[in-house]
């Protein structure tokens, strides 16, 4: 399933395309490796860990060229765009470097609830921001939880990322309550997680109609 954006603007499409599994990873660790180093340093392993666990159905795609200049990740049936298990991770890792990764892994756990689709978080590469290309991923991704019977999008956004935050506020994003987390500026750069939620609309049914 995919769509152009306008004339001339990028082809937006569920899923990621078999191929850009590097492309994916690289925008992922852009936008978030300062949260993921902890667990999946050194950067170039990190990326390789991510690239070889993407659940390629658990995405939506921003692309340009054929190449993904954007993604957006969301986890629904119990699984998330970005995969890999204990197992992985002391493969990946060893053991003795492996356990403390994976209580660093663990602070990223969440679940959704019953009717509800969790975003993983939008990357966009550096020279495509500004372009709308955000817009376009949320877009779709309200569509595909309309699609799939969804009433409630959810996702979380860092206290030092303002521009993801009022780009989820312009789409009609709430923040419901921000935990303090001190604990995690000095490992993972950030000292709070506001959790926003966005009721699932007639309109976005209609969007999903469009788009398939």
């Amino acid at each position: 399933m995919a769509h152009t954006a306008g004339s001339g603007g990028p082809a937006v499409r569920r899923g990621v395309p078999h191929g850009s599994e590097e492309q994916v990873a690289a925008l992922y660790w852009e936008a978030f490796g300062r949260k993921l180093a902890p667990a999946l340093n050194p950067p170039d392993v990190g990326r390789a860990f991510i690239a070889a666990h993407l659940q390629h159905d658990r995405g939506v795609t921003a692309l340009t060229g054929g190449r993904v200049v954007g993604v957006a990740g969301y986890r629904l049936g119990g699984r998330a765009l970005t995969g890999g298990g204990v197992k992985d991770v002391l493969s990946t890792y060893g053991l003795f470097r492996g356990l403390p990764r994976l209580a660093v892994l663990a602070l990223f756990e969440r679940a959704p609830g019953e009717g509800e689709l969790l975003m993983d978080g939008i990357a966009v590469e550096a020279a495509h921001r500004g372009t709308g290309i955000g817009s376009l991923l949320l877009r779709e991704i309200a569509a595909l939880a309309a699609d799939h019977g969804c009433r409630r999008i959810r996702l979380d956004v860092i206290d030092v990322n303002p521009r993801a935050k009022a780009l989820y506020e312009r789409h009609g994003f709430t923040a419901v309550r921000t935990e303090q987390t001190p604990y995690l500026r000095g490992l993972m750069g950030f000292g709070a997680v506001t959790t926003m939620h966005r009721q699932v609309t007639e309109a976005d049914a209609q969007g999903a109609k469009e788009a398939r």
